[in-house]
């Protein structure tokens, strides 16, 4: 498309004859860019792509499992226009769903719980949807998510024909992920990837992509990104601070997916990994994907040069700055000044430094 300029200066749209108009948000959802990080860590020795996740409509990777849910229970004849979806979520699959089921004429009720940031809340209220709040752990785990959950089984209880999709174990999440993310990827790249990294919570995305990866038969290692205090392969529960990283429950969908890595990062290398990226690449991300970002700078030693490395940008960092982007919440939260901040990072590049 080109541009001409009018005698009364408003710029008039000159199309080729091929114009490609989106019919409705959800046509937009997914072939999100694919870029080369080049001044992320200059001195690794390694090609590092970041797909942008956070481009699609709703802001985050979210949008595709959504959409895909959405569509299977409405073929099924599980889910009706009129009818209401009740669905546990940190967040961003809150904000996609809000806006899935506005466009399907279906009403949406939401679990939240005490660690969603305000604007997930705001945006999936903005989008027609309606909140429950769950402040208190469950008292037998201790646990946030199994809150969630049991005051997702009483809702449905409640509310004459609800259907849960059950992210955590809908078959529809991850086949979202292998028809569409990963399958975006190895495209860009001619199936050439050495390394793909993902972080994990449902384990919808990293479960897709690796069955994508097995089916094409590509050589890829895959590497899972959890969060310290999340149970999902091995792990051992303790608080979490941030959302959308790592679970309180083995979710049925993890129990399918063996990644050759697992890395687990804290708060405070979720904090740095984000600042880094939007410091050196002018990238805003969320906390999940600063845990990412952490974790490559950990493996780069590890890594053949001139490896390839794709990583997940799952979320927009917008919702986080009152958190990751805020020192005040990184000081009263992670207990960490900006000095410590800065020394974590100073530490993380000199790992990312080959040689």
């Amino acid at each position: 498309m080109s541009t001409t300029l009018e005698g009364s200066g408003a710029w008039r749209p000159q199309t080729t004859g091929r114009e490609s108009i989106a019919v409705g948000v959800s046509a937009a959802i997914g072939r999100t860019p694919l870029v080369r990080l080049d001044r992320l860590f200059p001195e690794s020795g390694i090609e590092v792509l970041a797909k942008l996740e956070s481009a699609n409509p709703g802001g985050s990777t979210k949008d595709r499992p959504a959409l895909a849910m959405v569509r299977d229970a409405v073929a099924s004849g599980r889910l009706r226009p009129g009818g209401t979806v009740v669905e546990s979520s940190s967040g961003n699959l809150g904000v996609a769903l809000a806006r899935v089921c506005l466009e399907h004429a279906v009403r949406f009720v939401c679990v939240v719980d005490s660690r969603t940031n305000g604007t997930a809340v705001a945006a999936i209220r903005a989008l027609g949807g309606r909140i429950e709040m769950v402040t208190d752990p469950d008292p037998e785990t201790g646990d946030l998510l199994t809150a969630r959950l049991r005051r997702v089984e009483r809702l449905l209880s409640e509310i004459p024909g609800a259907v849960n999709l059950h992210q955590y174990g809908n078959p529809a999440n991850p086949a979202a992920h292998e028809d569409g993310t990963m399958r975006e990827i190895a495209e860009a790249t001619g199936h050439r990837l050495d390394v793909l990294m993902a972080a994990v919570s449902t384990t919808g995305t990293l479960a897709g992509c690796s069955a994508y990866l097995r089916r094409t038969s590509m050589d890829t290692t895959t590497v899972a990104v959890d969060a310290e205090g999340s149970v999902l392969f091995g792990g051992t529960a303790a608080p979490r601070p941030l959302p959308g990283l790592g679970a309180g429950v083995v979710t049925d969908i993890s129990r399918t997916v063996d990644p050759d890595r697992v890395v687990r990062v804290s708060g405070l290398d979720c904090v740095v990994g984000a600042r880094l990226l939007a410091e050196r690449e002018g990238i805003l991300a969320g906390a999940s994907t600063g845990g990412i970002v952490h974790a490559l700078g950990t493996l780069v030693s590890d890594l053949a040069p001139g490896s390839r490395v794709a990583l997940i940008v799952h979320d927009s960092g917008v919702p986080y700055l009152g958190t990751v982007y805020d020192d005040s919440w990184v000081r009263t939260t992670l207990h960490a000044g900006p000095s410590d901040v800065a020394t974590a990072t100073t530490a993380l590049q000199t790992l990312a430094r080959r040689g």
